[in-house]
């Protein structure tokens, strides 16, 4: 009996309520990870052009042949920037393009770069045209694409250092 006189529940109705809990929890993450992946590209990787933040022309095209991660993140993002330093690390290993989105000119996203020590290759997406054309409608969004450019994962939310190298290691058989 506990101090108020009141009997513990037995143990099945503990594991009945650790379960439900559990049910919920996996319910609320999937129908949020559907919310926030509708409408995502899936298939063939839409075109994606731009300039880096030193102003030199990018383009996925030239990537093809490898596997690729395309990254869509932007400055003001708690998440992307708390993910940001598994991405810095990534692009010294892989093939990665990231884009920042609606996080202003280049300049400001060079002075949030080097406040937080990052050096990933950027394109800059100031309107925000490339995730649309990618459906991207939360960040960071996480594009793992095959040699031939087709989209094999997309992520949403942040990701961690295994998962960003088990999906590339994925998408590159």
């Amino acid at each position: 009996m506990t101090a108020a006189g009141a009997s513990t529940p037995p143990r099945w109705r503990r594991w009945a309520r650790a379960t439900g809990q559990l049910v919920a929890l996996l319910v609320f993450y999937l129908g949020l990870r559907a919310v926030t992946q509708r409408g995502v590209a899936r298939g063939a990787a839409p075109a994606l052009a731009g300039h880096d933040l030193a102003g030199h022309a990018v383009s996925l095209a030239d990537l093809r042949g490898k596997p690729v991660v395309v990254h869509f993140w932007a400055t003001w993002c708690p998440v992307c920037m708390a993910e940001s330093s598994t991405v810095d690390a990534l692009a010294h290993d892989h093939d990665v393009v990231t884009v920042a989105t609606s996080s202003g000119a280049a300049a400001q996203i060079q002075a949030s770069m080097r406040g937080h020590g990052l050096s990933f290759p950027v394109v800059v997406d100031e309107d925000g045209d490339l995730a649309r054309a990618w459906g991207v409608r939360a960040f960071p969004t996480s594009f793992f694409l095959d040699a031939d450019q087709r989209i094999r994962f997309a992520e949403t939310g942040f990701t961690t250092s295994p998962g960003f190298r088990a999906r590339l290691w994925l998408a590159a058989r």
